[in-house]
């Protein structure tokens, strides 16, 4: 593993032929402080970006960022290479250089500008080494194409997480919620009902009706789509967290669960009931 470079926050800091191949300018609908936290946040990138990563293993991060081992999805899901995001706060930017694998030195560097309360201003420049200005071109077309895919999922990503960190519940002793006839509400399953709790996923989960909160603890990650799997658990989109539906408790390893769980309760006429425990 090379180690993190001293000077890596200016340009091109080993002095090889480089390219600008390309820029690429957008607005997102996401305050700068998302926008910020996206930056950090290396573990989403197998998850939310399946497409384009199918592994990333962290080998250090700090407040000057990040260093990890990433692996393209497909045909090139065999091939690793070393990533280091460097963070120039006082600039308001940071490089993401390849340190190790297909063309070592590429340096593609960001600009964050706050413009409102939930726009930002992203500026990328496509640094490249020892290609003519044709394959530099080429490459960098296809890295702006890359890197639009990129932006709007994480866009979409931040925006949800403003939207779930907006509505937090705002209640501890959260109301029962009426459901209708329990044979109703069988045949409507699965189905996501709000409370004051916050979004409540009711499934089956065989023959039993089970109710699930709706938000991964992690970072409010959106598990209203999360099918369970053989285990009973579902994963989190965003970055993979999983959790047994029935217990709320994680089932990965990684300590956190989906907290105080609901119930389905059925009264003596039928009727249906989401209810928390006293």
């Amino acid at each position: 593993m090379p180690l993190r470079q001293t000077n890596a926050l200016s340009e091109n800091p080993n002095g090889l032929p480089m390219r600008v191949a390309g820029r690429y300018t957008r607005v997102i609908g996401a305050s700068i402080a998302r926008a910020w936290e996206n930056v950090r946040d290396w573990e989403h990138l197998p998850w939310l970006h399946a497409d384009s990563f199918s592994d990333c293993r962290l080998d250090e991060e700090g407040d000057w960022g990040w260093r990890a081992v990433t692996k393209g999805a497909g045909t090139a899901a065999a091939q690793e290479t070393v990533i280091e995001l460097a963070i120039d706060a006082a600039a308001s930017r940071y490089v993401s250089r390849t340190l190790e694998g297909s063309l070592p030195g590429v340096e593609i560097w960001t600009r964050l500008t706050k413009l409102d309360t939930h726009e930002t201003r992203v500026e990328v420049e496509f640094h490249l080494p020892h290609l003519t200005e044709a394959q530099a071109d080429k490459a960098g077309a296809g890295l702006v194409r890359l890197y639009t895919k990129l932006w709007d999922e994480d866009e979409a990503m931040m925006i949800a997480r403003q939207k779930a960190l907006d509505a937090r519940a705002t209640s501890r002793n959260p109301a029962p919620v009426a459901l209708g006839t329990a044979r109703d509400l069988s045949a409507s399953l699965p189905r996501l009902v709000e409370s004051d709790a916050g979004p409540i996923r009711l499934i089956k989960l065989g023959d039993e009706m089970r109710a699930y909160p709706a938000r991964c603890p992690h970072l409010k990650g959106p598990l209203q789509f999360a099918e369970p799997d053989a285990a009973g658990c579902v994963t989190c989109p965003w970055h993979g967290y999983r959790f047994d539906v029935t217990s709320g408790l994680s089932a990965d390893g990684r300590g956190l669960s989906l907290g105080v769980m609901p119930k389905i309760s059925i009264d003596e006429q039928q009727e249906a009931w989401l209810v928390w425990p006293q």
